[in-house]
């Protein structure tokens, strides 16, 4: 159990935060590269959010769900480097390399493929904190309760800034990409 490794790896069992690296570093992986856009920075900013949770594992509130907090910690510090390097989200690129898909029919692939890079720009054009809380509950597919833990706000804080981003997002749809708005209604 989650919990047992976490007080393991609190008093020193290796074992035991290895395991708890590897069952977290997708996730951490995926926000900081859907934060920064970058792969290499990604990577800088997964390993060094488990050098924080390493050192500061006394400090973990165990009513707390574990990969939250880890999420949040990411999210901080992709922030901080974000705004360090000036960087924004750019080149998110590869969507197949987030996500693959097997698939047996090529030109579905490629319109989905079209359709899914079209998407990140348009999620792209909305502002960091929009992007940010579309990540947490769509790409990561957290709960609502889970992206309160990782921003550290009220679960009903995260349902309103979902709802005007997800507004923001369908304008920058309607006005900036309509192939998408077109397959939107088609599908419905």
């Amino acid at each position: 159990m989650e919990s047992d490794l976490i007080e393991r790896a609190h008093q020193g069992d290796s074992d035991a935060w290895e395991r708890l690296v590897q069952g977290h570093q997708e996730a951490v992986f995926r926000l900081a590269y859907l934060l920064l856009g970058d792969a290499g920075d990604a990577e800088d900013v997964a390993q060094e959010t488990f050098i924080r949770a390493f050192r500061y594992l006394h400090t973990y509130d165990s009513s707390r769900s574990w990969r939250p907090w880890l999420l949040g910690i990411a999210a901080n510090l992709a922030r901080n480097r974000r705004r360090a390097f000036g960087r924004y989200l750019h080149h998110l690129g590869r969507l197949a390399r987030l996500t693959p898909e097997q698939t047996l029919d090529p030109e579905n692939e490629v319109a989905h493929l079209a359709n899914a890079q079209a998407l990140w720009r348009a999620v792209q054009r909305l502002e960091a904190a929009d992007q940010e809380i579309i990540y947490l509950r769509y790409f990561l597919e957290l709960s609502v309760e889970e992206s309160a833990e990782t921003l550290n706000i009220a679960p009903g804080t995260v349902k309103s800034r979902l709802y005007r981003a997800l507004g923001r997002l369908r304008g920058v749809v309607q006005q900036e990409f309509p192939v998408l708005w077109r397959e939107r209604a088609a599908d419905e």
